[in-house]
């Protein structure tokens, strides 16, 4: 352990799983690390231990094959040599398909791990401030249950209206998902001087069992440390849907100003998807906020036309969230545009899950360690799954930005046509991804990284 006066070359803000991997990773690469967590000494609504990396919703890491975009990051994250998924492998779990821990036995080796490392001094104090990060580099990952104190900090750093405390996200599909014989592209009255909008018509018949099965579908149960105020701006769809048959027709369903070109008519009702990659491989349900459980969503959605088989890349959610508006503030290496030595990780980039979360701490933990030994940082290459997911966090819509999980639809779409269905390409994705991964590391790790990190 580090004397406590010492002067660390790296300050890492959060105990969680992206502040764990980037205290790890920095202290790999030769950097004395001093890693701050505020608990037991001050706990969380959430949390119920004193271990660093605690899992406080589910114990599954998700689906662990290559065809599944989670286990694509999970693989490349072990590639690259991350200390949560050593770990994570370790304690698992009978759980099928997915990747599931021990959660305990999962907290206390990583937390085991980074007490035993001799460059990462754990100190367990809240911080309430930013630290200046002119003279080291300095990750905030203090997660999405950020103190009070702390978020007013980052704040003031930022700027207000950079940092969300209100999580309403619309579900996101694929684009190769929606059946495009049953859809059509326009804009309201034409506007925009192009066909910006996905339309999905519905007549009478197929509007009323939509919203039949929309008032009567399951909401996700809430958690008690994450109470939702409902605001009149930002309603649940399932609630706008119960304050009267044709509310959602002269709200986000409204056909107004829209032609289908198929028959010249305009449609009862329309759910309009936008576009929400440059790529446009990834849809956007507009007006869909929801607090619907997931199976719900899936099932209720289904009934809308060109949707029956959409693949969800993002369900709805409704629930308190601290995160930062990253597509103003940070550059791919998830370092802040103003200053250079501050990095993010976590889900207070933007990004949703365990393993997501994994993955930014990972990049922040190497690049903090680059940075301070006047390297220049990495930007994981788009082809791989960690790059993708930086790459959107970065370059998405600032305007109603919402966190996002990793998937194929983040990645760059094939060129070619593959032979085997979705899951053949699925599956070459996920091959080239770790090709690419293999090569980028190879050319920009340093003589010295490798010899210390072992990783190909």
């Amino acid at each position: 352990m580090l004397p406590r006066l010492a002067v660390p070359d790296v300050i890492v803000i959060g105990g969680g799983l992206a502040g764990s991997e980037a205290a790890w990773q920095a202290a790999l690469r030769g950097m004395r690390v001093r890693l701050f967590e505020m608990r037991p000494r001050k706990m969380t609504p959430a949390h119920r231990t004193p271990w660093l990396a605690e899992l406080v919703c589910s114990n599954s890491l998700r689906g662990a094959s290559l065809e599944n975009a989670a286990g694509l990051l999970k693989e490349e994250l072990r590639r690259a040599g991350s200390l949560i998924m050593r770990v994570a492998d370790d304690c698992k779990v009978p759980a099928g398909g997915a990747l599931a821990v021990d959660r305990e036995r999962f907290a206390i080796g990583v937390t085991e791990a980074v007490e035993g490392h001799p460059l990462i001094e754990l100190i367990r104090e809240e911080v309430t401030e930013v630290p200046d990060a002119d003279s080291q580099p300095v990750i905030v990952a203090s997660g999405p249950l950020t103190s009070q104190p702390l978020a007013e900090s980052i704040m003031s750093l930022t700027g207000r209206g950079y940092l969300s405390f209100y999580d309403a996200a619309a579900p996101v599909i694929t684009a190769e998902s929606i059946d495009k014989a049953q859809v059509f592209f326009g804009s309201r009255y034409g506007k925009g001087g192009e066909a910006a909008y996905l339309n999905c018509p519905l007549d009478e018949r197929q509007y009323r069992d939509f919203h039949a099965a929309l008032i009567s579908a399951q909401s996700a149960p809430r958690h008690n440390f994450d109470p939702v105020p409902y605001f009149e701006g930002c309603l649940p769809v399932e609630e706008m849907a119960r304050r009267g048959l044709d509310t959602l027709r002269y709200g986000p369903l409204k056909p107004v100003g829209l032609i289908d070109p198929r028959n010249g008519q305009e449609p009862y009702a329309v759910v309009q998807l936008r576009q929400d990659n440059r790529e446009g491989t990834l849809y956007n349900m507009v007006g869909f906020q929801t607090a619907l459980k997931w199976s719900e969503q899936k099932r209720v959605f289904g009934l809308i036309p060109g949707l029956k088989n959409a693949e969800f890349v993002r369900f709805g959610v409704m629930h308190r969230n601290i995160f930062l508006n990253s597509p103003s503030l940070l550059e791919p290496t998830l370092q802040t545009r103003s200053k250079p030595k501050l990095l993010f990780a976590g889900q207070i980039t933007g990004v949703e899950g365990y393993i997501e979360s994994i993955a930014t701490g990972l990049v922040a933990g190497i690049n903090a360690a680059r940075i301070g030994q006047g390297e220049n940082p990495f930007q994981f290459p788009r082809g791989t799954a960690i790059g993708s997911l930086c790459h959107y966090i970065v370059t998405a819509e600032p305007e109603g930005f919402q966190p996002m999980n990793i998937s194929f639809g983040l990645l760059p779409p094939l060129t070619e046509k593959v032979k085997g269905g979705s899951r053949a390409r699925k599956l070459l994705r996920a091959e080239r991804a770790l090709e690419t991964l293999a090569r980028f590391w190879q050319r920009e790790v340093t003589e010295w990284e490798r010899t210390c990190k072992q990783v190909f």
